[in-house]
């Protein structure tokens, strides 16, 4: 049998060979390779590191308060207004109000597909157009009050506790060191939580009023007319003009219990009429309680530190430990100052954990490689050198992977290190299919140049091509108009660029590397011109695929075919599993597992349930019994969902219903409360 001959590629270069240029062009290549792997490593500790990948939130509260008003009149005069208006923006998909006394919350929540490049127009468009109604709302209403930033996260937050100083006191350390974190690198904002807002208490015994012959109103607006900051003229002279002041505002308690007060013709001092104390909101709102070290929790107040976009979240870490030495050294005894969420923390596990992952990749794809290509049996033997040039692929495509990323603007976050992990079992394919076309020429005869120039002829449309197919997997997630799309693009980006990356160092370096480290002798026989793979097995091999590509339209037929019946044969799978078979003896309890129907479980003793208690009756009324239990079951978690809804939710959200079913149990999952019919 004589053995095929080879395709004339060898020798002579019809067309651009990448491969043959970057030889030929080797102190180039070569100072690429060097040049490039550095500026990935600088560029991978350049990278902007956090726990989630950046993403635009959608949804905006808006507020409004009336005191005094009740939770019918917001509704119908400030809420329904408000709503309207809300509905002429763009890009609404739904609004959510909740009215109660004196306030009303609305939630306006855009649709996924909004374009993230409009979001903050489409907010100046809702605040703009409340704007413009705020004249028709009724007088006292205090907002609309926007708040679109409570999607920020505060990656670091420090708890200050005193002991031995009041509230006040410890509030003036807070300020400070809140002025301190905002000089910080990379910090956006710093906000303060738990702190309770400082109020004057006026107390006066109703019989002293009446006795005064005075009332409330017009001691208020006693007070305010004294405290009142009006324009009280201006005296121009040659070379200035002069602002005119009047004295007499108030600026301590002490003068505010001197204020004079007028009652029945006669002038009182405020401090004889009424007790004047300095004092916190009552009752107080947003505490915050915290601990450290296991000792039991006391009243604090927080400090939460967000990062600026596209930050380094390990660096602000660094950064903000080494502020905080600063600061525990400058406050007084008496005032710590400890962490209760550190954010950089998970993020460098995060990256700990990556970095585990990708030795371990490493190690194996090494070691899988080392096998693969360099395993010869006559004699028994494992040759090194084709492992390690796909080894040495493996940080050039990385370092380039980082530099691009750096230059697009992706961070290092759980979805591009996840993206990276999972690349790495497919960016050294062409890598491998390089070095191995390589080696097979060079043991057919040919010299190293000519086998690194005959690889990319022969491999110049399949790997590319693979590639290419491969990245496109990922399109979808990059062409997903929502939130979840937005959110993981850095999936389809990452691994996008790494395989095509790979298939450049495939072509350009891996010549390079082959010409350096390859030592591949010749087999006996080899001419340079036959193939080595005369084998009884390659033979029919070879005839299998002849045949397929004579017979190309049964192949595609069959193929076709193959895939109907197994989409058919799966739709099937799932509608007989969703049915459940007549005459069956087991019933299912509100999605629960199902249970025999002759020992079902025992409802609870209720008012409603009469005989629930009783004894099991006979086989012939076990059905009906079962049936009766379901019912009773059903009715007692509806009411419990009930009573939970309504007691939770706020006094003006109308609760509906759950869809009702006509009888027996409720198709609902284990973690839902149905409501059935008679419920």
């Amino acid at each position: 049998m004589t053995a095929p001959r080879l395709p004339p590629v060898l020798g002579a270069v019809k067309s651009f060979n990448l491969s043959a240029w970057a030889l030929d062009h080797g102190p180039l290549i070569r100072y690429l390779m060097v040049a490039l792997l550095i500026a990935g490593v600088g560029a991978f500790f350049a990278l902007g590191q956090d726990e989630d990948p950046p993403f635009t939130f959608r949804a905006m509260v808006v507020q409004a308060f009336w005191p005094s008003a009740t939770a019918q009149q917001m509704a119908e005069q400030v809420t329904d207004k408000l709503e309207r208006k809300l509905q002429e923006t763009p890009y609404v998909d739904k609004i959510r109000s909740y009215s109660k006394p004196g306030q009303t919350l609305i939630i306006v929540q855009l649709v996924c597909s909004s374009p993230p490049a409009e979001i903050q127009q489409v907010r100046y468009q809702e605040r703009k157009k409340l704007g413009d109604i705020r004249a028709t709302l009724p007088p006292g209403v205090q907002g609309p009050i926007f708040n679109d930033e409570f999607g920020d996260v505060y990656g670091v937050i420090f708890a200050f506790s005193a002991d031995g100083f009041n509230y006040r006191e410890l509030k003036d350390y807070v300020d400070w060191a809140r002025q301190q974190l905002l000089r910080v690198p990379n910090v956006a904002k710093v906000d303060l939580f738990g702190v309770q807002d400082e109020k004057i208490y006026l107390e006066i015994p109703h019989r002293r009023l009446a006795q005064l012959g005075l009332t409330v109103p017009q001691l208020a607006e006693q007070i305010a007319a004294q405290n009142a900051v009006e324009a009280s003229g201006l005296l121009p002279t040659p070379t200035d003009n002069v602002q005119i002041r009047l004295t007499g505002e108030l600026r301590s308690l002490d003068d505010l219990r001197a204020l004079p007060i007028r009652a029945n013709g006669l002038t009182y001092k405020l401090g004889d009429v009424a007790t004047v104390t300095r004092g916190y909101i009552d009752p107080p709102r947003d505490k915050m309680r915290a601990a450290e070290g296991g000792a039991p929790a006391r009243e604090v107040i927080g400090l939460g530190v967000s990062m600026a976009k596209g930050g380094d979240i390990i660096a602000l870490g660094r950064d903000l430990a080494a502020i905080e030495r600063r600061l525990q050294s400058q406050l007084p005894v008496g005032i710590e100052m400890f962490k209760v969420a550190d954010q950089p923390r998970a993020v460098a596990a995060s990256v700990n954990e990556f970095i585990r992952v990708l030795i371990e990749a490493v190690a194996i794809v090494l070691a899988v490689s080392f096998v693969s290509l360099g395993l010869h049996t006559k004699p028994l033997r494992v040759d090194m050198r084709p492992g390690l040039v796909v080894a040495l692929t493996i940080p050039l495509v990385l370092a380039l992977t980082f530099l691009a990323m750096y230059v697009t603007g992706i961070g290092l976050h759980k979805i591009s290190l996840g993206a990276l992990i999972i690349a790495l079992g497919l960016l050294v394919d062409d890598a491998i299919i390089a070095v191995e076309m390589v080696v097979r020429k060079m043991e057919e005869g040919a010299d190293r140049r000519a086998a690194a120039t005959a690889m990319y002829e022969l491999t110049a449309m399949p790997m590319p091509t693979g590639t290419l197919i491969t990245a496109a997997g990922f399109l979808p997630i990059a062409l997903a108009k929502s939130l979840a799309g937005e959110y993981t693009f850095s999936i389809f980006a990452v691994t996008a660029i790494s395989l095509i990356i790979s298939w450049f160092v495939a072509v350009l370096f891996v010549p390079q590397l082959s010409i350096w480290l390859l030592r591949i002798k010749p087999r006996v026989g080899a001419d340079g011109q036959h193939e080595l793979f005369n084998t009884p097995f390659y033979e029919r091999f070879r005839a299998l695929v002849d045949w397929c590509v004579e017979w190309r339209k049964t192949v595609i037929a069959i193929t076709v075919g193959a895939l109907v019946l197994g989409c058919w044969g799966s739709a099937s799978s799932k509608s007989s599993s969703s049915r459940t078979p007549a005459g069956s003896n087991s019933s299912s309890i509100c999605g629960c597992p199902k249970a025999r129907a002759s020992s079902p479980p025992k409802p609870r003793p209720s008012a409603s349930s009469a005989g629930c208690n009783s004894k099991p009756r006979s086989s012939t009324t076990r059905a009906t019994s079962a049936r009766a239990r379901r019912a009773f079951t059903c009715r007692r978690t509806s009411s419990f969902r009930r009573a939970i809804w309504r007691s939770t939710w706020w006094p003006r959200v109308r609760w509906r219903s759950a869809r009702r079913c006509a009888g027996g149990c409720c198709n609902c999952s284990a973690t839902t409360f149905p409501t059935c019919a008679g419920g």
